[in-house]
């Protein structure tokens, strides 16, 4: 028990980052768009590196060790490109002009109340929708191992504060109230934390081992893989690059590569 409760306040935490990316825009008001860059380089490379070396090499050394499964590795395989699939398609149904992750910038030039406000109601709507399989992700990664839920947490807790901005922008402006803005931001992100209780549903309910012992694990597991490579290549890098010059954006994908290649030396 005391495993699942630390994957729900990892979750809750990487979820709570929305906040402060909120927090930023209403008491801070000014953000270096390289230092915001390489964040997202870093938590990019993070996630990239957690996804090759850890998650996905360890679904299929699952899957081969359970060894009644034909195919295994085949199925290993459809479900990391199925969790690609996933998030592909959350992105789909999001329309573009109200998908925080496909807007060029946050602009509020000639942009009245209304209209701002409608944008950072769907902006928070939008961001929950995507929130909600990185809830899984990092629940998953921090029960199956508490380190590499820590590295995922921190990871996704850096993108998703740029997320917390986009919600905060609007309503701030639209309304004038800080509190306001604060709390859209917030509660944009917790929909991670449903998630990861959805998770304990289904193993309360279904009797899906989600901790290994079983096929549905090392499936899981994959899928997690693709979702966070997805959130990465799709995400992280095209924001990084948009708030700050190229070379910036791919020296925090090393740094985060490298910082996850040393840590598991440490380990």
């Amino acid at each position: 028990m005391n495993g699942t409760l630390t994957a729900l306040l990892l979750t809750l935490i990487a979820g709570a980052a929305t906040g402060i990316g909120g927090a930023l825009v209403l008491f801070k008001k000014k953000l270096s768009s390289n230092t915001l860059a390489a964040s997202l380089g870093l938590s990019a490379g993070v996630m990239i590196f957690i996804s090759l070396t850890e998650l996905f090499p360890e679904a299929q050394a699952e899957i081969a060790a359970i060894g009644s499964i034909k195919y295994g590795e085949v199925f290993t395989l459809l479900a990391f490109f199925g969790g690609m699939g996933i998030i592909m398609l959350i992105d789909f149904l999001v329309p573009e002009y109200e998908n925080p992750h496909e807007a060029s910038e946050l602009s509020l030039g000639g942009s009245n109340e209304k209209t701002l406000h409608r944008l950072g109601i769907m902006s928070a709507l939008a961001i929950a929708i995507h929130n909600f399989p990185e809830g899984i992700a990092t629940f998953i990664g921090a029960l199956n191992d508490p380190q590499m839920g820590a590295s995922i947490t921190f990871a996704i807790a850096i993108h998703n504060i740029p997320e917390g901005i986009a919600v905060a922008i609007p309503i701030y402006y639209a309304t004038k109230s800080k509190g306001k803005a604060l709390i859209y931001a917030t509660l944009s992100g917790f929909s991670e934390l449903l998630g990861a209780l959805l998770c304990m549903g289904v193993t309360a309910i279904f009797g899906v081992e989600l901790t290994g012992g079983g096929p549905a694990f090392p499936l899981i597991l994959a899928a997690v893989a693709g979702i966070m490579i997805y959130i990465s290549l799709d995400e992280l890098l095209p924001t990084a690059e948009k708030y700050g010059k190229h070379h910036i954006a791919i020296a925090g994908v090393i740094s985060g590569m490298a910082i996850m290649g040393i840590s598991l030396l440490i380990i």
